[in-house]
This record gives structure tokens, sequence and C-alpha cells, in this order.
């Protein structure tokens, strides 16, 4: 991943972010204010050597009294030490338990010894710090001295006394904060580009340059409303997302199929918007004077009949069976130089229909009468249709749905076209979003960047006025 991805993660998990984030810090402020507070307080012992009179004799015994400070500081927490220490203060506790309160330490090469107790109590923790002082200094002295002799090599002097603590040594509330804040940052961040990583589906235009090198045509944004109004060309003409269809119009001019004027619409799985696609694109090019056939080639689930508000009982099955003639079944939509061909009878065998010389036929003759044709096929992972009409036709337009298709299933619907010998003209984004991390890359397309209107009076919304029958040449 490049530095625009991790951004990209940034800015698409923000919210995941900051929750877990905050969580971290109320954690961490949680356990700050249900912890006792501890109140610490050090009490100094300097480690020397009696009995010395020469140098040699000096040297000799700071070098002895080095070597065991190291044993007087594990000596401290020790029962000779401590249960001393109890009786003295007349303490309702045991040595073991006194023993986790102190903590004894010693630098490397110095002879002085810290004792540091902690306590709920800092009154106490003083008196604790003191008293253990006095009580290691005694039992050093009682250890080390030789038989026989009333006077130890080693003398324990405390050089300061433990202070009463003004302020609690623990919970560090500021500390545990900003640990909180980064243990909540770092697991959130972590969470987020794992969930990229693990994420198969297409979310932008290049998870579709990593599978195929085929064109990208256009985009097309993501419309809640898209089944109440799938003719947005028709309905709201000057919308931004009116726009996107005229510029996947536009650019279907540059794509060179070898002289062939026919495309298959098809996508990799169901829901991904294609049949809206070619309805609206079909639109589109009439619109701009282009004589248009719009054909309904999906004869497991028909929508174009809907969607155009026509008869759909005779169609595309009817001609290839031989049951009815091409200008007997194609309707003119509208004013517009657009006509339909609709599915018809649903047929038990849609793959043997749409594979016969009789659908092979029908195309060369459907290119010869218009400028552009259209088929809407069904998706090409579950049936087969669209690579066996994508074969014969000039070429096919998949639509991926961003954020709905998986890489995989992209790639497994390129390598069926390939499989079947046909083109595959390009690809259109669909369902793209408008707002969020993955909604940078739709401004290239149209959608969102022009500021400009249309003022073309609009069109008349009733369509049953503006259809009929026409024969195919006319």
């Amino acid at each position: 991943m490049e530095l625009r991805d991790y951004i990209r993660v940034l800015r698409k998990n923000w919210l995941l972010i900051v929750v877990i984030t905050l969580i971290g810090v109320g954690a961490a402020a949680a356990y700050s204010l249900t912890r006792t507070p501890l109140y610490e307080s050090t009490s100094k012992v300097f480690v020397s050597a009696q009995g010395t009179q020469s140098v040699a004799e000096l040297q000799q015994g700071n070098s002895f009294t080095q070597a065991r400070v190291s044993t007087y500081v594990s000596l401290v927490s020790t029962q000779t030490v401590l249960v001393p220490v109890i009786g003295e203060l007349e303490l309702n506790t045991s040595s073991e338990e006194l023993a986790e309160k102190v903590n004894a330490s010693a630098a490397l090469n110095t002879l002085i010894i810290n004792i540091t107790v902690s306590d709920a109590d800092p009154v106490l923790a003083a008196e604790l710090a003191d008293a253990i002082a006095e009580s290691l200094a005694v039992t050093v002295e009682a250890i080390e001295r030789p038989a026989g002799s009333d006077v130890s090599p080693v003398r324990l002097t405390q050089v300061q006394q433990a202070q009463v603590a003004s302020a609690p040594a623990s919970p560090n509330v500021p500390v545990n904060l900003a640990l909180g804040l980064l243990v909540g940052l770092a697991l959130s961040i972590g969470i987020a580009v794992l969930r990229e990583v693990l994420d198969t589906r297409v979310r932008n235009e290049r998870d579709v340059r990593d599978i195929t090198e085929s064109p990208i045509l256009g985009g097309i944004a993501f419309d809640p409303k898209a089944k109440e109004r799938p003719l947005i060309v028709q309905e709201d003409p000057r919308s931004p997302r009116s726009e996107s269809f005229r510029a996947l119009r536009t650019n279907l001019q540059f794509i060179d199929l070898d002289g062939r004027k026919s495309f298959v619409v098809t996508s990799s799985i169901q829901s991904e918007g294609k049949s809206t696609t070619a309805a609206n694109l079909a639109v589109a090019m009439a619109d701009a004077g282009l004589k248009v056939m719009l054909v309904d080639a999906d004869m497991r689930r028909p929508k174009l009949a809907t969607y155009l508000d026509l008869e759909g009982s005779a169609g595309l099955s009817d001609v290839l069976a031989g049951r009815a003639q091409l200008a007997d079944v194609v309707q003119r939509w509208g004013r517009q130089t657009l006509y339909v061909l609709l599915a018809g009878t649903v047929p038990p065998n849609p793959s043997e229909l749409l594979g016969s010389k009789a659908m092979t036929q029908l195309i060369g003759d459907l290119e010869s009468a218009f400028d552009v044709v259209l088929f809407d096929m069904p998706p090409l992972l579950p049936v087969t249709d669209a690579a066996v009409v994508a074969k014969s036709a000039g070429g096919a337009i998949v639509v991926v749905g961003v954020g709905r298709t998986s890489r995989h299933q992209l790639e497994g619907a390129i390598s069926s076209l390939e499989q079947a010998g046909a083109k595959l003209a390009g690809l259109v984004l669909s369902m793209i979003p408008t707002k969020g991390a993955d909604a940078y890359g739709y401004g290239r397309y149209g959608y969102g960047s022009y500021g400009y209107g249309y003022t073309a009076a609009p069109e008349p919304k009733g369509r049953g006025g503006r259809r009929s029958k026409t024969p195919a040449s006319s």
C-alpha cells in the first residue's frame, strides 16, 4: 500500500478510529479513577566500612561494601528486617504483605540504598520507610559483626529521612490517559488497515486497473432513488447523473470495434445497475440524434419493459423462435429515434436461443439498420448468455458495482468473456459513492464537477402518448 492508500483508509474509517480511540481513553480514565491513590516516600541509607585507618584499608573497605550493597538491597524485603518494623509500628499486617509495598534499589557503583514504600496513607508510607532503614542498619550490623567482636566492619547510616508525599504517585492519570490514547489509536488504525486488506470488493478505479487494462468508459454515481426513477436521463435531464450517461455516450465513440456498432451491456453479478445503464445510455444516444436499438436480451429477469413502460408480451424470444416477425414486435419509444425490442415470452432455453444462428443473423440485421445496438444481458457469472451474445456482437460493456462486486468476481467475468472469444469494449463503474474516501475518483467522470445547468425546456413526463409500433427498417 502507498501513502495515499493509507490516507484513504484513514478517511474512510475515521469514525471507527475516533470511536476506538475514545474507548481507549475512556478505559484508561476508568482504570485511573477506580485505583486507590498510593503515596510514595523514600529513605536513603549510606553503606560504609568502619575500622579502616590507612588509604589501602579504606580502598579495600570501599570495594568490600560495594560488593555487599546488592546483598543488603535484597535483605530489605526479608522477615528479619520487616518483622521488627511491624512490631514497632504496631501494624496489623504480615511481613509478606508489607514486602509488596517496599522497593529497594541501589545505583551501580554507589554505596547508597534507596528504600521506597508505597501506601494509601502518605504519613504511614514515610514512617515505614524510616523504620525499615533503621531496621536494616541494625540487621546488617548484627549479621556482619564477627564472632567475638563488638564492632561490625560495615555501618549503615540513614542520610535522608522519608518525606510525607503531598501528591499520589499512582495512578498517574495524565500518563494513563496518554497511554490509552496511543493504544486506542494504534489499535483502531490496525483494525482499519486490516479491514482494507481483507476487503476484496472493487472500491475505485485503481482496483479495476489491477485486474484489466481495458478502458474505463465512465462512472455513474450511486442514487438511492434509482429504483423510483430508473430513467434519470429522461426524468431529470439536467442532473449531474444524467450528464454522466452523456459522458459515457461520448467515450463510446472512441472505442474501436472494427466497424461494429453493437454492444452487450452486462455485469459480473446481479443488481449492479446494468439494465438502468443500458436504458439511460440508449436514451442519451437517441438524444444525440443517433438511431438506437435497445434489446432486452435478459430472458431470465427482463426489466426494460417496466423501466420503459412498454408492452412486453412479445419480443426477442418470439422472433428467435420464429413465432413473430421483427417488424411486428419492435416498438418506438417516445419522439426520439429510440427503438426497443423487449425480451418477450420467457423461454425454457434462453442460452440455446441466444446462441443460435438466428440470433447471429438478427445482430447483423440490426447493425445494418441502426447506428447503435445495445443488448441488455444477464450477468456473466451465473449464466453464459452474455458471453455467447458478446462473441457475435461488437463487444461487451461490463458494469461494475462499486462496493458490491469483488475483485475475484470481476476477474471471473472478464475471464468468461475471454474464454468465449468476446471482446471487452470497456467497463463502467456504477454505484460510485458521492461522499467519503472512495468518492475521490468520480470527479474525473464529470459528476459534481460541472456548475452549469441546461436551459432547454424539460420534456413532457408522460410517455404513453409518445410511443408507437414502427418497423425496424423505418
